[in-house]
């Protein structure tokens, strides 16, 4: 029976945050409740697994993606592989000596995790982390190599991308660590590179997600920022009250940035924004600093949602709270991404390495906030949930939701399918694995037809 790894590690690698040791193909035959047979493609999960067992940060183990693959009411198979980079290539070596080249000065953008998202575009699967390029991967998890749109990413791409549902069209930034620190991107529906935009900005920040509505993309500058001193102790980043905060609105055809100046936070991840009547709300997971005191500083709150209006008329800010319950890994159908959505979900957080168990809200933002809850058995955990519509024109809740839980008493993991139309309801199938699924990062579902 396989266990859980021992709690006297370091938070990132104790409990179910520790890797996966093996590569594995299997077929799942235990299922509680029943696989809904309109369910035909893959869940995809990435996550970091460092492949000697040692990270000296969460954010630096190697990527490995989980897959469970549906079809007809049953699930075909079960897969986890790593994402073959250089960092997987010299398990143990250092990031900064792989990339960096000394004689040129020139950082290979090839190095990277690749651990933080999966993401389908143009016919492709992204593998994505931040400090580097796409790798893309097949839909059997096999790594084909490092994505640049033909030669034309010359930069690290976000691993929080946005597809415009009515456009198709992919909009993301990259971050480098010199000057130009922030670029903007948009690429066609079929994955040309359309545009490439400087965006001015003071100095490297930590600008992990973004915003889009229908018209406009919004950045968030924000006063986690680049140390190069820290950075020789493994951790480039530390927070900065000189630095400020602010909200940068820009047309998603490029041009002049308008920004806002924010209350001082630092926010991980965004739900969505959309614009109605002359105002922008964004609604996202908010911390009120993070790393003040250096990496080892996890004191400046948990993550909560928290809404922003922009009005673009006056120019001013309005914010507030929405929940106080401690939760991360916003998501919505993807339909409405840049959209005036109802319902978002979202999961619970902890800085513990073993929750007493995790709750899968859902949100409805046309009604105060208001939440349903699923809560896990005790001693089941999970991380994101991902929205996966009944049908093509499936309202945003409508469908179901996905998410990788583990099992501490058995420990092994599965795949849990709940209704989201009642998240009040015992899920409506599990998918029990011979295997754990790690704890990790972001995932999508991939249709197959």
């Amino acid at each position: 029976m396989p266990t859980t790894p021992n709690a006297d590690l370091p938070l990132h690698l104790a409990g179910n945050n520790a890797p996966a040791t093996e590569e594995v193909t299997a077929e799942p035959t235990d299922v509680i409740g029943v696989i809904p047979k309109e369910l035909s493609g893959t869940y995809f999960r990435n996550g970091p697994n460092p492949r000697t067992g040692w990270s000296p940060h969460y954010f630096a183990g190697d990527g490995m993606v989980h897959a469970v693959a549906l079809d007809g009411g049953r699930a075909r198979w079960y897969r986890n592989r790593y994402v073959r980079t250089p960092l997987y290539a010299h398990p143990g070596q250092s990031r900064l000596a792989l990339a960096f080249d000394q004689t040129t000065g020139q950082v290979d953008y090839r190095v990277t995790t690749a651990n933080t998202h999966v993401v389908a575009h143009a016919g492709r699967l992204l593998a994505l982390e931040e400090g580097g390029f796409p790798y893309e991967i097949t839909p059997e998890l096999e790594t084909v190599g490092p994505f640049t749109f033909n030669g034309a990413l010359h930069t690290p791409m976000t691993a929080h991308p946005k597809i415009c549902p009515r456009t198709g069209e992919l909009l993301f930034f990259g971050v480098r660590l010199r000057p130009p620190y922030l670029t903007y991107y948009r690429a066609a529906p079929t994955g040309e590179l359309l545009r490439a935009q400087v965006v001015r900005v003071p100095r490297a920040t930590m600008m992990h997600d973004f915003a889009i509505t229908e018209t406009s993309v919004v950045f968030m500058d924000l006063p986690v920022v680049f140390d190069p001193v820290a950075a020789a102790g493994g951790m480039p980043w530390r927070w900065d009250d000189g630095h400020g905060a602010r909200f940068g609105v820009m047309g998603r055809e490029g041009g002049d940035v308008r920004w806002f100046d924010v209350e001082p936070c630092y926010v991980w991840h965004t739900m969505n924004a959309f614009e109605a009547d002359g105002v922008l709300t964004v609604t996202g997971t908010r911390v009120p600093t993070l790393w003040r005191e250096g990496s080892d500083d996890i004191g400046g709150g948990l993550p909560r949602l928290h809404q922003w209006r922009l009005n673009l008329g006056t120019g001013t800010v309005a914010e507030q709270p929405l929940d106080d319950a401690a939760v991360e890994y916003p998501r919505v159908a993807d339909t409405e991404i840049g959209q005036r959505h109802r319902f978002g979900y979202i999961t619970s957080f902890s800085l513990d390495a073993e929750p007493e168990h995790s709750t899968i809200y859902k949100y409805d933002l046309t009604d105060d906030a208001s939440r349903q809850m699923h809560r896990l058995p005790t001693g089941h955990t999970c991380g994101e949930a991902v929205f996966v519509p009944r049908h093509d024109t499936a309202r945003d809740d409508d469908g179901y939701l996905m998410t990788f839980t583990h099992d501490r008493a058995n420990g092994t993991s599965y795949l849990a399918i709940l209704d989201a139309t009642d998240l009040t309801a015992r899920p409506v199938a599990q998918i029990h694995l011979p295997v754990r699924v790690p704890a990790g990062f972001h995932g999508n579902w991939l249709p197959s037809r």
